[in-house]
């Protein structure tokens, strides 16, 4: 008989890996990777570039089909469109912001289906340029847009890859403590590829790090910001054959 603890806790995952393996033309890219993240969780996954991230984000996603293993994505282990996964609840942040450059910022949270209030809510600092090109906002304010157009949605699981590329560090300071808040809450559960480590260190909850496609360290934050020199050894071991994320 499953307890009422156990069924609280299996209800409480929103994102779960088992044995997965995943690439491109049948080529594994990643192996064998166990991962759950939980509501209200910050999951942190980092690595060197090639370590396997993207691949692993877009195989959650439902972008790539996983090679082997298994993968259950807000209660369902059937696979899914990116469109289907988000109707039930999963906003997805590329690594490339997706602003539609000559709409204002205003016209682009329309077209997401989001309200402008809701957005400024999350980032106050949008308001004043919600009429503006976004293709002329800075770098910052674009993923402030991105970020704000995906969580106003009130997603159940968000996965974010790279919010901080080519971004000042008070920025990202910025994009990680809303997803932090969020967290906290709305109960959101988060999967997030981030190469500033003592930055997403500061939010996350638990991290997996990641080199040549495989898991070689987890814990929580604390365990692995107390060893942060192994960390920077499974950086400087990835090779340079790849430039996947």
């Amino acid at each position: 008989m499953t307890s009422t603890s156990e069924k609280t806790v299996a209800a409480d995952v929103v994102l779960e890996c088992r044995g997965l393996s995943a690439g491109y033309a049948g080529a594994v890219v990643c192996r064998d990777l166990d991962i759950t993240v939980r509501s209200g969780e910050v999951v942190a996954l980092i690595g060197a570039n090639g370590a396997g991230k993207s691949t692993t984000m877009l195989t959650v996603a439902g972008e790539l089909a996983p090679i082997s293993g298994e993968i259950s994505v807000l209660g369902s282990s059937r696979r899914s469109s990116l469109s289907s996964l988000a109707r039930r609840g999963l906003s997805y942040v590329t690594e490339e912001r997706s602003v539609i450059m000559g709409l204002t910022g205003a016209e682009n949270l329309r077209l997401a289906g989001v309200s402008a209030d809701a957005a400024c809510a999350i980032f106050p600092e949008l308001r004043a340029l919600l009429k503006r090109p976004a293709g002329l906002l800075s770098g910052g304010e674009q993923q402030m847009l991105t970020l704000a157009r995906a969580l106003a949605r009130e997603p159940r699981l968000l996965l974010a890859d790279e919010l901080s590329l080519g971004l000042a560090p008070q920025i990202v300071q910025r994009l990680l403590a809303v997803v932090r808040e969020a967290a906290d809450r709305q109960g959101l559960g988060v999967l997030l590829v981030e190469q500033h480590v003592r930055q997403v260190l500061a939010v996350a909850d638990r991290v997996y790090v990641l080199r040549r496609g495989a898991v070689m360290m987890e814990g929580t934050a604390a365990e692995i910001g107390a060893d942060l020199d192994a960390v920077q050894r499974a950086y400087l071991a990835q090779g340079p054959t790849s430039t996947e994320q």
